[in-house]
């Protein structure tokens, strides 16, 4: 059988692409022609381990795709989720839907951060909404650690994201993901350091 092999969209460090045969996704992390080949090939295929890694663990926590097993260096295999992307569907729900949405994805952040795994770039666009669950995906700018820096940085990219992209009840719905991070172990000892975070963003700016 033929395989359909569909682009989906490319990013500064990988291409996304969909085999509709088997439903699978394949991250594919793009040659930098500006760097020395062996060493190119080095970083990513340190990149792609690392990030297959994370991705196994977060699997096991919350809702994320588990990787197949590496078949090439830069490439990752992994379930395909068929679903809505919430950058792109949030605000159609009602604002009472929202907040729960908000909530679920608070607790999921919760769990991932009591395993120390920092997402890195925690947006609507890296969640998907498939039936009742909340799916995260992109975990390449993922590691992990367990400084409460970190974890109240990755907070502060999900404040910033709502703000953004889901501006008209940004403050209730970044409220409701607080509300659902309180089941973290650490919560008290993060959302202290969130706001040193906001502060320190906010002398930035001036």
């Amino acid at each position: 059988m033929l395989q359909q092999i569909k682009f989906l969209q490319q990013g500064a460090e990988a291409k996304i692409l969909l085999n509709e045969n088997q439903n699978l996704i394949i991250k594919d992390r793009i040659k930098k022609s500006y760097r020395i080949k062996e060493i190119d090939e080095k970083i990513r295929k340190q990149r792609t381990k690392a990030e297959k890694k994370l991705l196994e663990k977060a699997s096991k926590i919350i809702n994320a795709p588990d990787p197949f097993p590496l078949k090439e260096f830069n490439k990752i295999e992994m379930p395909f989720i068929d679903g809505k992307k919430l950058s792109e569907n949030l605000d159609s729900f009602t604002l009472e839907e929202q907040k729960e949405i908000c909530k679920a994805i608070g607790e999921q952040i919760a769990k991932l951060h009591d395993a120390d795994i920092i997402h890195g770039d925690l947006t609507t666009s890296n969640m998907i909404l498939k039936g009742n669950l909340i799916y995260f995906i992109d975990f390449g700018l993922g590691y992990i650690s367990k400084k409460t820096e970190d974890k109240a940085v990755d907070l502060h990219l999900l404040k910033q994201a709502l703000e953004a992209k889901h501006f008209k009840h940004w403050e209730i719905l970044f409220e409701q993901v607080l509300n659902g991070y309180k089941s973290c172990n650490e919560s008290s000892k993060v959302l202290e350091r969130l706001k040193a975070v906001e502060k320190r963003g906010r002398y930035k700016e001036h």
